[in-house]
């Protein structure tokens, strides 16, 4: 009687290549880097308001009907604010007035950098975010909006939510 024969799985590794992103690829990158950048100098060209909200007055949008009908500020009062605050390098001031401001105005300047490189270089980057566990990112950004929000409502009711 033979030993039984044990066979090892064969590991498929794929051709080791240089992956590079199509003409129309690096156009797309471009797209994204151009409305990144276009979204950060509208926020350098608004002065951020005093009161931590209604900066986007200044880019001809009407003032929040849910603060004006609640007295309570909406998830996005002040994120115009924070990111008129963030572009002027005052960091402290983008939290404080609205944190998940400051996260976004973060995740559009990382955006435009890493569009800006996809398109020089055609490396395609955004392969990479197939690494992240979605689910969570998903439901650990939305627990830090509702927390901003939060904290948002909380400054507003104590009179303390502006930035000077």
């Amino acid at each position: 009687m033979q030993p039984a024969v044990v066979t090892v799985p064969i590991i498929y590794t794929p051709p080791v290549q240089r992956q590079s992103l199509t003409f129309v690829g690096r156009l797309v990158s471009l797209a994204v880097a151009l409305a990144a950048l276009a979204v950060l100098v509208i926020a350098v060209k608004l002065p951020p308001s005093p009161t931590g909200e209604g900066t986007h007055t200044g880019i001809g949008l009407q003032r929040c009907d849910f603060l004006a009908t609640t007295g309570l500020p909406c998830p996005t009062c002040g994120m115009t604010t924070s990111f008129a605050w963030f572009v002027r390098a005052n960091w402290v001031a983008s939290f404080y007035v609205q944190p998940m401001g400051f996260a976004l105005a973060l995740a559009t300047g990382a955006l435009f950098w890493a569009a800006l490189y996809m398109t020089l270089t055609g490396s395609p980057l955004h392969r990479l975010t197939r690494q992240l566990p979605m689910t969570y990112v998903v439901v650990a950004v939305m627990a830090f909006g509702i927390a901003a929000w939060g904290w948002k409502i909380f400054i507003h009711l104590h009179g303390i939510d502006g930035w000077h």
